[in-house]
């Protein structure tokens, strides 16, 4: 009896496993689907009367981007000084406090600035683009679209997507600069370093390829942003308990992509 117990628990536990990977399979075929869709919209949607419009781009831009700026400000700000008082310390064990800013530069625009502006957007925007998708489709406002003939991909979809590719970078170098001036400030105090000196030396140490890695990045993360919050909002089952629940679910999923995003770019990036 025992060995047949065990046998069905082991079968059971196979079967869950078997359905969480089709349901992820799924959502990731969905995901690259909605990418698809979103590009033949955004470059054909003129020729077929069906642009996407404009205002409705400026509109996500302003909430993603411009009303996000405090909090990515005070974050950047924080996370720089932290990053130069940590640096000091470690370096002063060597007695090589005079470097801290060659771990500072690359630090806040490699890794910091895409990576924390990255989880900002997805625990603020992300969610929110979740939770509207999800409302409009227990609500049936997007087969109300349907009906009147309008895309809900052309109309929904496309203006996130485009301005997350847009905003998020653009907060991603409003996070450095705020950062790595920040940081200078604390090494200004602490070890008596001028700005000046210290804004020379970011100059010998950074590239443009430095940069762009931390640009990059962050387009990818505006991607997977927008992508898990439409594909999770479009999923969702069981009324106001089903959009809290996809809500929650397109936060944990994006912050998730994103750090593991970013550890394989890391990992790229250290043996190029």
């Amino acid at each position: 009896m025992q060995f047949k117990d065990l046998k069905e628990q082991a079968e059971n536990y196979a079967e869950k496993i078997g359905k969480l990977t089709v349901v992820g399979v799924e959502e990731i075929g969905n995901g690259g689907v909605l990418v698809a869709e979103s590009m033949y919209w955004l470059i054909f949607g003129a020729s077929l009367k069906q642009p996407v419009r404009p205002s409705a781009v400026v509109v996500q831009m302003v909430e993603i981007g411009i009303k996000a700026i405090p909090i990515v400000a005070m974050l950047a700000g924080a996370i720089g000084a932290m990053l130069a008082i940590q640096s000091i310390y470690m370096l002063s064990i060597f007695g090589a406090e005079s470097q801290v800013a060659y771990g500072v530069a690359f630090s806040v625009v490699r890794e910091f600035a895409p990576l924390i502006t990255g989880i900002l957007v997805a625990g603020r925007s992300g969610s929110a683009l979740a939770a509207r998708l999800g409302t409009m489709k227990i609500s049936q406002e997007i087969d109300a679209l349907k009906v009147m003939g309008i895309n809900p991909v052309r109309f929904l979809v496309v203006p996130a997507l485009l301005a997350m590719l847009i905003m998020v970078p653009a907060l991603t170098m409003l996070n450095g600069m705020i950062g790595l001036l920040c940081a200078g400030l604390y090494i200004n105090a602490d070890l008596g370093v001028s700005l000046a000196a210290y804004g020379e030396q970011l100059i010998d140490i950074l590239s443009i390829d430095d940069v762009m890695h931390g640009i990059g990045k962050s387009a990818i993360f505006a991607v997977l942003i927008a992508v898990i919050g439409v594909v999770n909002g479009a999923s969702v089952t069981g009324g106001a308990e089903g959009v809290g629940k996809v809500t929650t679910r397109s936060v944990v999923q994006a912050i998730s992509a994103i750090i593991v995003t970013d550890m394989i770019f890391a990992f790229i990036a250290t043996r190029g």
